[in-house]
C-alpha cells in the first residue's frame, strides 16, 4: 500500500486522525532524497498500517501546508499525534533509520 497523497484540501482532515499517528513527508518532483526516500516510505506504509498512516505531500502543488508548518528544505518528514507535530526529521534516511524513529516517538 502506497504512503497516502496528502494536498492542502485533505491535510487537517488526514492529520487530525485520532486513531493513529500520521507521518507526513513533505517532498517535490525535482528533490532527488524525496524519491530516495519514497520506496522504504511506501513499505513502511504497509509493514506498519496497524501503528501509523503515512502520507506524500508535494509542496510544488500543495504549497500552503509546506509553508504553515515551516518546512523551508525537502525532504522533511513531520509526525502528527492528534492533529500536533511531536517531531520532525530533515533529509533522506534508511528505511531502518525512519523505522526507529517512528517507533522511538509513537510508543
Amino acid at each position: 500500500m502506497p504512503a497516502l497523497k496528502v494536498t492542502d484540501e485533505n491535510f487537517d482532515e488526514t492529520i487530525g486522525n485520532k486513531d493513529k499517528p500520521v507521518l507526513i513527508k513533505f517532498g517535490a518532483e525535482w528533490c532527488s532524497p524525496c524519491k530516495m526516500i519514497a520506496g522504504p516510505l511506501n513499505e513502511l506504509a504497509d509493514e506498519m498500517s496497524d501503528q501509523i498512516l503515512i502520507g506524500d505531500h508535494d509542496i510544488d502543488n500543495s504549497p500552503n501546508a509546506p509553508t504553515k508548518f515551516g518546512v523551508r528544505g525537502v525532504p522533511t518528514m513531520l509526525l502528527f499525534k492528534g492533529g500536533e507535530v511531536v517531531d520532525s526529521k530533515v533529509g533522506a534516511a534508511s528505511k531502518e533509520d525512519i523505522k526507529s524513529w517512528i517507533n522511538s516517538k509513537v510508543r
